[in-house]
């Protein structure tokens, strides 16, 4: 993903990539995997969230105060919703909703929220 979005640095696709997933520890356990990109290319790996897109600057101080470390799948959920509609809400660029994916060793749970459509 890196090259690719580094080799049209001067022409950029207008994307910012997460990769998120789990993946197993020395020790046998499960860790989450966060990963995101910017549009030419520069990685971050992160240990709590990463925020991405046009409604990043509001979504980044949501995430901030109300992420808290060892949440269940039913409260990050609650807390990526509320955090992505405050953040839409205040964004022209974005609308329509989102899909939220929670990752829980063997089960993915996909859920769409609904936002405004103005």
């Amino acid at each position: 993903i890196n090259s690719i979005l580094y080799e049209r640095r001067f022409g950029p696709y207008f994307v910012e990539p997460v990769v998120c997933g789990l993946e197993e520890t020395d020790d046998g356990g499960i860790e989450p995997y966060i990963y995101a990109a910017d549009l030419i290319g520069a990685g971050l790996y992160a240990d709590d969230f990463v925020v991405a897109g046009t409604a990043s600057e509001a979504l980044y101080g949501l995430c901030e105060s109300l992420y808290k470390p060892d949440m269940g799948p039913e409260e990050t959920f609650e807390v990526v919703s509320q955090s992505l509609l405050a953040a839409v809400n205040r964004d022209a660029y974005s609308g329509w909703g989102a899909s939220v994916y929670i990752i829980e060793k063997g089960k993915t749970t996909i859920r769409q929220i609904k936002g405004r459509v103005d």
